[in-house]
């Protein structure tokens, strides 16, 4: 599909924490990984044969924490099937001790039915499972 995301790279400073947190989430997500190995991970989405979008994780080149309010990836956000979808990674992440940002809920000021849940890698990154009808 043209216009469709490719893949992302994401750097992180600890592949030994960074690579089970994304395993959980992204493989409750459907991705399934293809590669760990010292220069990274990453994880697959396919539909059938053809590849929906790529995850990879690197390792970062300095320690510096990461800050979503300059130049930069502010967040990355997956689509949900329902509400309930949304409410069962909430509770997967909860039982992973990840940081939830902000707990499932309905936010009117991005859209009507708008139903997310943000939450936080490892290294801060802010994530979100969105449901949106």
């Amino acid at each position: 599909m043209r216009g469709a995301v490719h893949h992302i790279d994401l750097t992180v400073i600890d592949l030994r924490t960074s690579t089970p947190f994304y395993d959980k989430v992204l493989g409750f997500l459907g991705y399934g990984k293809t590669r760990e190995d010292d220069v990274g991970s990453n994880w697959e989405l396919r539909d059938n044969r053809r590849l929906i979008c790529e995850v990879d994780i690197r390792p970062a080149r300095s320690d510096r924490v990461h800050d979503r309010y300059t130049a930069g990836l502010h967040h990355l956000a997956w689509h949900a099937d329902s509400r309930a979808d949304v409410d069962r990674l909430h509770d997967l992440l909860l039982a992973m001790g990840a940081r939830i940002l902000d707990a499932p809920a309905d936010y009117p000021q991005y859209g009507a039915g708008y139903y997310a849940v943000f939450f936080a890698d490892p290294d801060g990154l802010k994530l979100e499972f969105v449901h949106w009808p």
